[in-house]
């Protein structure tokens, strides 16, 4: 028998599939989805079913029922992740989780936190918190992109070398799988084995992991790793069942988000290449209409993902029509407002490594002449801000 050709069943990405199962207001262009995504419908109705339990019998819901629909789900992830179900738990977000990792460890003089300088901002919060109450102190590998994996692995090494040489100890080393800003995937498992063969504890923060690209934990084995959920010890996953009165509905929907996944999209091999497709593709396009480029090292890894990096038509400087290091923030924060208030899109900008940058995320329920949208305002928005029109508010032609 011959190929059966593709599943007419399943939706087309892109527009069809943003109509068809998401919630975003007509007019709302959303390139950011690495920072605050959204959920399918049929994911909102389970969210809203779980609530509903819970409301019509609270103490039977919180105390009998939750309990086994919790190891349901965590059965659900830890099979999707490749794990054992008694590594996973579910925690808020990401960072509670690095958290809970971090300050439950204890440190003894000459002990330190090795930490990447594009780590989350919250997280380098967390650290320096340590510091100021712990006998624990901080390595900050300055990592500047684009940059070639085997030179960054080198570096990360050569630190924890540097530390041993100065008396010292790695206790923990802090890594993304992609980091957020700017979004770039990370060789994180070359760094895992780094700190195995160094002895030192790994914590991997894949906030944009779980569902974006191929994880393979059961073959990197990290010591801790967060993204939904993250890995522990067995006896740990008690300490996250009970959590009183916090709305825990989210926890209970992984297994109606897989079956979207599944069913509606065909699967994870299929979300991904789609994702990283148009990911890519639109970073070339935009950059084409901005006329610079697109954030890449020689080893083409960093955009293995569904985040690019394109650089703005942007100089810091002190020269004409240059932007003052003074007001690099300003002008980013103005260009972002004025896309989402003013355009309602969403596309940040940001500073790094001495330029301007805009990330953005491939998804789902986007096509190429929403990301192509974007970019051609955002060119104005740089023309503009050459002008110095950032220095009175974006108050000028803000219908353009």
């Amino acid at each position: 028998m011959g190929d059966a050709g593709p599943d007419t069943s399943l939706c087309p990405f892109g527009r069809p599939m943003r109509d068809a199962h998401f919630l975003f207001a007509p007019t709302y262009t959303p390139l950011n989805h690495g920072s605050f995504g959204t959920y399918p419908k049929p994911v909102q109705n389970r969210f809203r079913e779980v609530q509903a339990l819970s409301e019509a019998r609270p103490d039977t819901f919180v105390r009998y029922e939750y309990p086994k629909m919790l190891d349901e789900s965590r059965s659900a992830m830890a099979e999707f992740l490749g794990v054992p179900v008694d590594e996973v738990v579910f925690v808020p977000n990401a960072t509670t989780a690095i958290n809970v990792v971090l300050r439950s460890l204890r440190y003894e003089k000459g002990d330190v936190v090795l930490h990447l300088s594009t780590v989350y901002a919250a997280i380098e919060k967390t650290i320096q918190y340590l510091i100021e109450t712990t006998d624990v102190d901080n390595v900050n590998l300055a990592v500047n992109y684009p940059i070639d994996d085997h030179v960054l692995v080198l570096r990360f090494e050569t630190a924890i070398n540097a530390a041993k040489l100065g008396g010292k100890k790695v206790k923990i080393a802090i890594f993304d799988t992609i980091s957020s800003m700017p979004g770039v995937r990370v060789p994180w498992e070359r760094l895992v084995e780094v700190c195995k063969r160094e002895g030192v504890l790994s914590m991997v923060d894949g906030a944009h992991g779980a569902g974006h690209i191929e994880l393979g934990l059961a073959t990197a084995r990290p010591d801790f790793f967060t993204s939904n959920c993250h890995n522990e010890k067995s006896s740990f996953e008690m300490l996250f069942e009970f959590v009183a009165t916090i709305d825990v509905s989210p926890y209970l929907c992984i297994e109606e988000a897989l079956k979207f996944r599944r069913e509606v999209c065909g699967g994870e091999e299929n979300i991904m290449a789609y994702c990283e497709s148009i990911s890519n593709e639109a970073g070339r396009r935009i950059a084409e209409i901005l006329g610079t480029d697109v954030m890449e090292n020689s080893e083409k890894t960093l955009t293995r993902c569904a985040m690019t990096n394109v650089r703005l038509p942007l100089t810091i400087g002190n020269g004409p029509c240059e932007i003052p290091e003074k007001d690099t923030i300003p002008v980013a924060i103005w260009m972002t407002e004025i896309l989402a208030n003013k355009h309602d899109i969403y596309l940040p900008a940001i500073i790094h490594a001495g330029a301007f940058w805009t990330r953005l995320s491939g998804q789902i329920y986007l096509e190429m002449g929403d990301f192509v949208k974007g970019a051609e305002i955002l060119k104005t928005l740089c023309m503009r801000a050459k002008n110095g029109e950032y220095l009175e508010g974006g108050k000028s032609n803000d219908s353009l």
